[in-house]
């Protein structure tokens, strides 16, 4: 949702750069334009500088805010940033420089020279020191790495607590489905509704307008139907992901919207914004399943700090989402124009509706950006499939079992790796489940996170037994009837009279057991469960490599495994590609 990207707009049409040669120089015209370019490049820069300052003195928060001003000056510029070259490039390193700061990654450090000579900065010696200096501040700085962390995790090893460096660890981004929309034209066949079909099709559409089975009204118009064309054909693959992907999210969005007064079936904006990925990126910073950007997230709640960024929360995102449209809709009366001022912002459909001289989506069409004109059909024809798929071709889509999760309370502070334990699962999937942690590390007050589903009870228990002074500094292993504590520190190098002391009131070991990190080895030795444990995540992870032409269910079906399974333990989907030579994980848990 990029409601920044046209806020800030005054004119009543985007302003498109002419780049347009002259036999004699350039108009005045022109030089302007050029003038203006320059501005939003040196501001950018002055502002991304003074973040590397903040971020160097280790003040975090401040380094973010002036990273996200450095951002700003091109989102509330008037300039069209995709049409400028120099523009687009500038800021697409920008965006992407700014996150490999935050999420550091030990094989694609942040290129702040490159970044500068692109945006045509003019830095000094003193600049590029402090750019070398902050490059080599945010590198990870674990010699045991958040994968070999996994790795023991999945190994049903208990790892150290991790460390938190002094950037931020490693998270991928997806690309938005976004992007692509900005740029989409029908072809002239997916234009046409003449067809037996599309006009069979069509009939439905109005058949469910005028009996409101969808649980809400719109206008129906040919271009719904033109969409419905387009993903019934070269946009199929997208409607399938979507449709695949929704069944982890939908439930939870239907359950939220419906709390919040909201039609139910509005939730399916979120597969044309995201296609249901909480990673999901824009190049205008949106982010989230919901396609925030910072200043409308904060302005529904949702917070951004060091520790966390709830846009790529699962609950408060769709909550704010419901929010926001809702808002929307007694703005302007109608979803249509609540939906489009959802992704570019209230000022440009006001602009629109002025210019139409009506409150109507299709009289203000011209006068929106493209990306919105594309967006508002787009989604309600997801709506019309999403609700009878089989009629539009997708009935052999299944649906993902919907994500389930337990929601706890957890003290200030808590590294993901004792959730992870305490929970039987790995830091993996800890973070899977809440991509808003921007680090190992929960913020400095107490907050909610989510645990696999049914593991809330034995996380809380491990918490009452624990004072909160050591959470960070107390490992966990999983005892068996009739261990001994010998036993137990044979496995762990803990003395007995040490992992005596961190269990009191416990005769033998019995359930999970504390093992405290301070003046042992533990940081050095990993711990296997003992050999009758029953649990899953004790059996180590098969790593297989993907051949050409090879899909996670392709894959998983040669190694006799849930496609399903697979899939999830390696954050795909089971028909995503795999590169010859891509290492896979095949969950023991998943063995058929």
């Amino acid at each position: 949702m990029k409601t920044a990207i046209y806020k800030g707009f005054s004119t009543s049409a985007l302003i498109i750069l002419a780049l347009a040669s002259f036999a004699f120089g350039q108009t005045p015209e022109v030089e302007k334009t050029q003038a203006q370019v320059n501005k939003v490049l040196e501001d950018s820069g002055r502002h991304f500088r003074d973040g590397l300052t903040a971020l160097k003195a280790n003040q975090r928060s401040e380094s973010g805010a002036k990273f996200d001003k450095s951002v700003e000056v091109f989102l509330y510029s008037t300039l069209n940033i995709q049409k400028d070259q120099k523009l687009q490039s500038c800021y697409s390193q920008l965006i992407e420089t700014i996150y490999l700061m935050e999420f550091p990654s030990e094989s694609k450090p942040p290129q702040l020279r490159t970044l500068s000579a692109s945006c045509g900065w003019r830095w000094n010696d003193v600049d590029f020191k402090l750019a070398d200096d902050v490059v080599a501040m945010v590198k990870p700085s674990l010699k045991k790495t958040d994968s070999a962390i996994i790795a023991a995790a999945a190994g049903g090893k208990i790892a150290a607590p991790v460390a938190d460096a002094v950037g931020f660890n490693s998270q991928e981004f997806e690309p938005s489905p976004l992007d692509d929309l900005s740029k989409l034209e029908l072809t002239t066949d997916e234009q046409q509704i003449d067809s037996p079909i599309a006009q069979a099709q069509y009939q439905y559409i109005q058949y469910a307008v005028a009996n409101k089975s969808l649980g809400f009204s719109f206008q129906v118009h040919p271009m719904i139907q033109q969409y419905i064309n387009y993903y019934r054909g070269r946009g199929r693959g997208t409607m399938e992901v979507g449709l695949y992907r929704s069944g982890m999210f939908m439930s939870m969005a239907r359950r939220i919207f419906r709390e919040e007064g909201i039609p139910e079936n509005v939730a399916w904006l979120g597969q044309v914004e995201s296609t249901w990925k909480p990673t999901a990126l824009s190049w205008a910073a949106a982010s989230g399943l919901w396609q925030f950007i910072p200043g409308t997230g904060s302005r529904f709640g949702l917070r951004r700090t060091a520790y966390i960024d709830e846009r790529n929360s699962f609950d408060e995102a769709t909550r704010a989402s419901a929010r926001y449209l809702k808002f929307l809709f007694n703005r302007y009366g109608n979803w249509e124009l609540g939906m489009a001022a959802y992704n570019c912002g209230e000022g440009n459909v006001d602009r629109a509706i002025r210019r139409a001289g009506v409150t109507n989506f299709w009289a203000a069409y011209p006068y929106l950006p493209q990306e919105t004109r594309n967006y508002v059909p787009n989604i309600l024809a997801t709506i019309l499939i999403a609700n009878n798929p089989t009629q539009y071709g997708f009935g052999h889509v299944r649906p993902a079992p919907p994500l389930r999760y337990d929601r706890i309370r957890v003290p200030a502070s808590t590294n993901i790796s004792i959730l992870a334990q305490a929970s039987d699962t790995s830091v993996q999937y800890i973070r899977y489940l809440n991509p808003h942690l921007r680090s190992n590390t929960t913020p400095p007050e107490p907050y909610i996170v989510n645990v696999p589903a049914g593991k809330a009870n034995d996380v809380v228990a491990v918490f009452k037994r624990i004072p909160a002074s050591k959470i960070n500094n107390t490992n966990l292993a999983n005892s068996v009837n009739g261990e001994t504590w010998q036993t137990v520190a044979n496995r762990t190098g803990v003395s007995v009279g040490d992992l005596m002391a961190a269990n009191p009131g416990m005769k033998d070991p019995r359930g999970k057991v504390f093992v405290p990190v301070s003046g042992n080895k533990l940081n050095t030795i990993a711990y296997t469960r003992p050999a009758n444990q029953s649990s899953a995540a004790g059996k180590p992870a098969q790593i297989v490599r993907a051949q050409a032409g090879d899909t996670v269910a392709k894959l998983a079906s040669r190694h006799n495994v849930d496609p399903i399974e697979v899939a999830k333990y390696n954050g795909l989907l089971p028909n995503s590609v795999l590169g010859a030579g891509r290492e896979i994980k095949l969950p023991q848990a998943g063995m058929k």
